[in-house]
């Protein structure tokens, strides 16, 4: 049988430079010469399977990822790109957006954020021809949705894992002499010990529409009364990271090249978030938790004393090199579509602007409170995903205040859904047992979907007097 080859050549270059490696150097490693390497970094030579294990050896990296995932990824933000109604006379093809991706995933990302820039100046112009005049609120509005944009594609450039977080978590646990049957009390005793710092739990008379604060001079923690017990043990862990690990993530932040003070600042509270899910749900006994439940999330959040959300938050940055967890995306959305925290894993993409579609069971978790909803669901290119979506709540202030309301939505490839409790009995034999769905409606050209609610940038509408039809708009 036939040796199957790929071609990898602008990857393989990236990972090398990553490493600080020069080209001799990696070839003698691989075993292979520098003439060898220099052809297949130049793509002008494939890589074989025997050469892509001896990188996954010699490098301990995700072979799968290495050679799909990237590509995908590029591919689907290049997609986007060209589906605006800008490029409707470009002439651009699917092959060349593959091409470009493949040739340079660096080069597609820059012609992505150069998109980005040119929609966040569109979108400010529209909202100025809708009334918002005040110039300030404007420009604030958008550096904070620009600044929230960059740090959650640096979390998705890095796999949502850091090995250093997860390391600082486990030292906590050994500085603070954790208890994991009573995880909040030990928590607050280390803050005292440690930091001299008393916790407080305030009436919301008091503390009103804060949920928390830091009174740096009072050497208090005043937590709201309204906050869940998981909620309670999840902000205290927040400080201790940013107490005890405040170097450490300021190193990342700093390594990270983000401009702007409040990117910079977002991605702080990002990281000590971060940190405090893996203080809640330490890595290696939440991952052999993990696969004894087979990812049953409610379990999971009552073993670790969680949310529902804290779990599906932790479940996606079980990374860890030699013990990985199954790659999963992660999305969460309000009652009217807007999505407020999207992760994308093995190919799965989420439109930057717009919603989702709405052919996709995660909206019908708000009908169902209570109830975990899960499916297969196939994407235009073919790749199938299983999903889980179930509605949670964030604490509200009673009557006059309302609790916020949610669906989490995470998923995985089809092929990995077997570690997945939420499957049994559900595996399709086939691509066409699962429902299809697209990115959303802008970027959809489904010519039978009677639940669009635009029509496709890319495709040319028409306008009938005559013709009414099951769905709402016809293009050609």
């Amino acid at each position: 049988m036939a040796e199957r080859k790929v071609m990898v050549g602008p990857r393989l270059r990236r990972m090398r430079l990553e490493r600080g490696l020069t080209q001799s150097q990696m070839a003698e490693q691989l075993a292979i010469s520098t003439s060898y390497l220099n052809l297949i970094e130049r793509n002008q030579r494939p890589v074989t399977v025997q050469l892509l294990l001896k990188l996954g050896q010699t490098y301990d990296i995700d072979l799968q990822r290495f050679a799909v995932d990237d590509e995908a990824r590029v591919a689907a933000l290049l997609k986007e790109v060209f589906g605006d109604p800008l490029f409707a006379k470009s002439g651009v093809t699917n092959q060349d957006i593959q091409d470009l991706a493949a040739a340079s995933p660096v080069g597609g990302e820059a012609v992505f954020a150069l998109f980005r820039s040119y929609r966040e100046l569109v979108d400010n112009a529209l909202n100025m021809a809708e009334g918002l005049s005040a110039t300030d609120k404007v420009d604030g509005v958008a550096a904070l949705r620009l600044a929230g944009e960059e740090v959650q594609d640096f979390i998705q450039a890095r796999g949502n894992y850091f090995p250093d977080l997860e390391d600082g978590a486990e030292q906590i646990w050994r500085d603070a002499k954790l208890d994991p049957e009573a995880l909040y009390e030990s928590l607050r005793a280390h803050l005292l010990a440690a930091h001299g710092i008393k916790v407080r739990v305030l009436p919301y008379d008091v503390m009103e529409d804060t949920l928390r604060r830091y009174d740096r001079h009072g050497r208090r923690v005043m937590l709201s009364e309204i906050l869940p017990p998981e909620s309670r043990s999840h902000q205290l862990a927040y400080q201790i990271a940013l107490l005890d690990r405040s170097e450490l993530i300021d190193e990342i932040v700093a390594s990270a090249g983000l401009e702007g003070a409040e990117t910079r600042r977002l991605l702080r509270i990002g990281l000590a978030n971060y940190m405090a899910g893996a203080v809640m749900m330490p890595y290696t006994r939440f991952h052999e938790a993990v696969k004894a439940l087979r990812y049953d999330i409610e379990l999971l959040a009552r073993r670790f004393g969680a949310g529902y959300e804290q779990v599906c938050n932790r479940l996606t940055s079980l990374q860890r090199p030699g013990d990985k967890g199954v790659p999963l995306f992660l999305v969460r959305m309000d009652c009217a579509g807007n999505v407020s925290r999207r992760l994308s894993a093995n190919g799965f993409h989420f439109a930057r602007f717009g919603g989702l579609c709405p052919r996709w069971g995660v909206h019908r978790a708000f009908r169902t409170p209570g109830e975990t909803r899960s499916q297969f669901v196939a994407m235009p290119d073919g790749s199938v995903f299983f999903t889980v979506a179930r509605l949670v709540s964030r604490p509200g202030g009673g009557e006059r205040v309302p609790a916020q309301q949610f669906t989490v939505a995470i998923g995985c490839e089809a092929s990995q859904a077997g570690h997945m409790i939420y499957a049994d009995g559900k595996l399709p034999a086939d691509t066409e047992a699962a429902l299809k769905i697209g990115v959303n409606c802008r970027l959809c050209d489904s010519l039978e979907c009677n639940r669009r609610a635009y029509p496709p940038l890319n495709r040319r509408l028409v306008i009938d007097e005559n013709h009414l039809g099951l769905a709402p708009y016809f293009f050609t």
